[in-house]
């Protein structure tokens, strides 16, 4: 035996390293993709939101000349740049308060040097500035929520002028002033809907008219999503916007982040694999950017409120 073992030591010798290679190699993909984070530890790299890199650095309480509104809650400045009028929320191209709120915030900033006060967030994930506004001592958030134009809305982190903005919201509700709040609003976007929104969130949310995930078809209470920590344990109806969506093409789940990208989402919705193909194709696409309502039990991961989805009917958008 030890004389075949002589004769054939070159062969021994490469079975042998092979083996020890193989090994270590094996060891050392495994040690890799153990410590690899998981989908719901990075988010999305491919979230839609864009690199800011570019975007100039601006002092809090600036003065800039006001270019062009886009609508009633974002113009542009001198040099290009966008603003997001924070404590505010106006409503988009499509919908019954667009152009009387753009209006107004023409007359109140266009072609004014306003002042662009800071608050904690610098931008968004659209690398829009996240200001309050004020032209002199005017501040443009409470004037467009004193007439009707647009709804209070204010996030954890921001709530600076909160109290009297809310407090103008409710008088101007009360008394049916403007467009977000007068009886003349279409029917299909009715003033119901928008007082159960406001009063379900310390925010407020914007107008969307809501089908089958309601209150009085489910007997469960809507809350915002930012608000959805709060009833950990308990099934509701959680409602805001899709931030951003990822797909992780490894455990086939999607994640569906509210109101902020990842990973500083207020709220997921999560289909695991298992549920996927009762959905629409392509989910993380066809709800990103969408007002949402989602209905299960709240649960945790991670120190983040999340529901799971297993069908379709736990899932609405907004019209």
């Amino acid at each position: 035996m030890k004389e075949v073992f002589k004769k054939n030591r070159l062969f021994w010798a490469i079975v042998i390293g092979t083996v020890i290679v193989v090994g270590l190699v094996y060891f050392s993909v495994r040690k890799e993709s153990f410590l690899k984070p998981t989908a719901r530890e990075t988010g999305s790299v491919e979230n839609g939101s864009q690199d800011c890199g570019n975007i100039p650095e601006l002092a809090d309480s600036s003065l800039k000349l006001a270019t062009k509104v886009i609508d009633g809650d974002t113009f542009l400045i001198e040099g290009g740049s966008s603003v997001r009028i924070l404590g505010i929320d106006a409503d988009e191209r499509g919908y019954p308060c667009y152009e009387p709120a753009k209006n107004k915030l023409e007359k109140l900033i266009l072609n004014k040097e306003v002042k662009l006060e800071k608050s904690v967030e610098d931008k968004d994930q659209y690398c829009r500035y996240l200001r309050y506004v004020f032209v002199d001592s005017q501040n443009i958030s409470l004037e467009l929520v004193k007439e009707g134009l647009a709804i209070a809305r204010f996030y954890p982190e921001n709530i600076k002028y909160r109290q009297e903005i809310t407090q103008a919201e409710k008088e101007a509700k009360e008394n049916k002033i403007g467009c977000e709040w007068s009886s003349s609003v279409p029917p299909s976007v009715t003033t119901e809907d928008k007082s159960a929104s406001v009063e379900n969130s310390a925010a407020g949310q914007p107008v969307f008219q809501w089908e089958k995930l309601t209150p009085a078809l489910t007997g469960l209470e809507v809350v915002d999503a930012c608000q959805a920590g709060n009833y950990s344990g308990k099934e509701v109806i959680v409602e805001g916007k899709v931030a951003d969506a990822y797909h992780d093409s490894k455990s086939n789940t999607v994640f569906l982040n509210f109101e902020k990208p990842y990973p500083n989402q207020c709220f997921t919705g999560v289909i695991f694999s298992s549920n996927l193909d009762k959905f629409s194709q392509n989910p993380e696409k066809y709800y990103s950017n969408k007002a949402v309502r989602i209905m299960g039990e709240v649960k945790e991961y991670k120190g983040k409120p999340e529901i799971i989805l297993e069908e379709p009917s736990q899932i609405e958008i907004g019209k």
